[in-house]
């Protein structure tokens, strides 16, 4: 495909970034598609991981469906009520967070809240950040406010600080607290992992029953001044920090 003129009013840009701005796949995956022959411009299939776009003029297409440029990128954090599904769509039609959710954009759930637990998650538009946040080497902390149904004993809370086995595997060190006030029922833990119901499951192999479960944290982001089934706007420092953390160099806006 030959090169266009560059425009100063409309940047070209890079095949897999343009996807990933488009909601298609992290920039990794972008690439893949690309290799796989599932990718055309204008109507022609490329195999060039080079290619660049004009994301307004041109017409991208993977495996025929067409891909637009988002306007703009939206970040959200909602603090999420118990006995709210964190999925876009639910087929037994409870109660799903995109249900908190008002903005016309179409966004998604950064990784998943299981139904009982509450508190923060994200949701965007912006693939590649989504997918930056959920991939384990970049170890964003998460930090939960976790009320067990007794208090926790010194050895117990050693083990949790040094890693609990799972199916066969140890979790990673973590930082565990007791908070003031609870009796030793109420703790504090900060993942820098994210297995499924991985608070939980550390407990329950102690022997102890989780009452409630709290996400106060994902990264710089808390819940502070949201209601319980509220939503509200990512910060500009905000997105900067969590981008920075998921080794996200470049500035997109």
């Amino acid at each position: 495909m030959k090169s266009k003129p560059v425009n100063t009013h409309s940047p070209r840009i890079r095949i897999n970034r343009f996807l990933a701005m488009g909601g298609v796949a992290s920039r990794r995956k972008a690439e893949e598609l690309v290799r796989a022959g599932k990718v055309a411009v204008n109507g022609r299939r490329i195999a060039d991981l080079g290619t660049t776009v004009d994301p307004w003029t041109d017409r991208v297409t993977v495996s025929g469906r067409p891909i637009h440029r988002q306007e703009r990128n939206v970040y959200l954090v909602v603090n999420k009520p118990k006995d709210t599904i964190t999925t876009v769509r639910d087929e037994r039609d409870r109660k799903t967070v995109m249900q908190l959710v008002h903005v016309r954009t179409r966004v998604y759930p950064v990784g998943r809240l299981d139904r009982h637990t509450t508190g923060v998650l994200l949701l965007t538009n912006d693939g590649e950040f989504a997918n930056r946040l959920m991939h384990p080497r970049y170890e964003i902390p998460k930090s939960y406010k976790v009320t067990c149904d007794r208090p926790l004993t010194r050895s117990h809370l050693e083990k949790l600080r040094r890693g609990v086995s799972l199916g066969g595997k140890k979790t990673a060190s973590t930082e565990v607290v007791v908070l003031p006030g609870g009796g030793r029922k109420v703790i504090g833990i900060v993942l820098h992992e994210g297995r499924n119901r991985q608070v939980r499951r550390m407990f329950e192999a102690l022997g102890y029953e989780v009452t409630k479960l709290d996400r106060v944290a994902y990264g710089p982001v808390t819940k502070e001044g949201i209601a319980r089934g509220g939503t509200r706007r990512l910060t500009r420092a905000e997105v900067r920090t969590l981008k920075e953390m998921a080794g996200m160099t470049e500035v997109w806006e």
